[in-house]
């Protein structure tokens, strides 16, 4: 199975893992849907949906770049009405627009609080929501949040506890949906990286070592097509870490996948264990 003329609806996506998720998919001819507010490029966050769309139409698929600010009900409602307009449905809904601030209780403050969970939790419920009746008609749909599994250790994220409970509530949701939408075929999972990721809004929160230690976006885009190319019906309501989803797929070299080459330790990203060697989600 592959991607070909299949409609993704991306929230996000005019950068980092987002792109590369949609140009992965782009390289199986599918029509991509990105949903982001960068129309212009940021300072230190290169990348809009105008240049996300030039990347995924080189890459062989067909692209709809439209405005849209996920924390606004209309905005959601009308990117979905054109998109599944434009291109006849949508099969595949991505959430991967998010905030983040990492950050504990007490520097918080209660805009970047209303930020996350504004984008995060609530932006991934509407979205979500607005794309299942069009889900419901098409032949292998898939809903795939970029959330962590739900390990509950105190440990992992009372350093950030906001941050970490708007992610959390993107996973809850994807459970949820799994249960809620299981006779309509629906699958719902998520997907979360072993290690850090190399993308600009990462490069702005850790150190200059980070680099080193990171995997390329092209993991976590990999590891998601293989997800989406699953059968619905029996890959849902899974948590799926990248890397263990490569070794699943047959992958066994993942040296490619690092930012820079060499033998410096990767770091583990949040919410995940370091020795992690059970796989919490199974391919079919």
């Amino acid at each position: 199975m592959t991607l070909h003329g299949k409609t993704i609806f991306i929230s996000g996506g005019s950068r980092g893992i987002g792109l590369a998720i949609a140009v992965r998919a782009a390289r199986d001819g599918a029509n991509v849907v990105i949903a982001a507010k960068t129309a212009e490029a940021h300072p230190s966050l290169p990348g809009t949906i105008y240049t996300a769309a030039e990347e995924i139409e080189r890459a062989g698929g067909k692209a709809l770049p439209l405005i849209c600010d996920i924390r606004d009900d209309s905005q959601i409602e009308e990117a979905v009405h054109k998109a599944a307009q434009h291109f006849g449905g949508i099969d595949i809904c991505i959430n991967n627009a998010s905030a983040i601030n990492l950050t504990g209780t007490l520097k918080t403050k209660p805009k970047w609080y209303d930020l996350m969970h504004d984008i995060n939790s609530r932006g991934t419920f509407m979205v979500t929501r607005e794309c299942i009746s069009h889900l419901m008609k098409a032949s292998n749909p898939h809903v795939l949040n970029l959330a962590p599994p739900l390990q509950l250790v105190p440990e992992w994220f009372a350093p950030y506890p906001a941050y970490a409970l708007a992610k959390y509530a993107m996973s809850i949701y994807a459970m949820a949906m799994a249960a809620e939408f299981k006779e309509d075929g629906i699958a719902f999972n998520t997907l979360w990286p072993k290690t850090l990721i190399d993308t600009a809004a990462v490069r702005n929160i850790v150190d200059a070592n980070g680099l080193a230690k990171s995997r390329k976006p092209e993991t976590m885009a990999d590891a998601a097509w293989h997800i989406l190319t699953q059968p619905s019906r029996e890959t849902t309501g899974k948590h799926f870490i990248d890397e263990e989803v490569l070794i699943q797929a047959g992958v066994t070299d993942l040296r490619p996948y690092r930012a820079v080459p060499g033998d410096t330790e990767l770091e583990i990203d949040l919410f995940v264990s370091h020795d992690l060697k059970t796989p919490l989600g199974v391919l079919v």
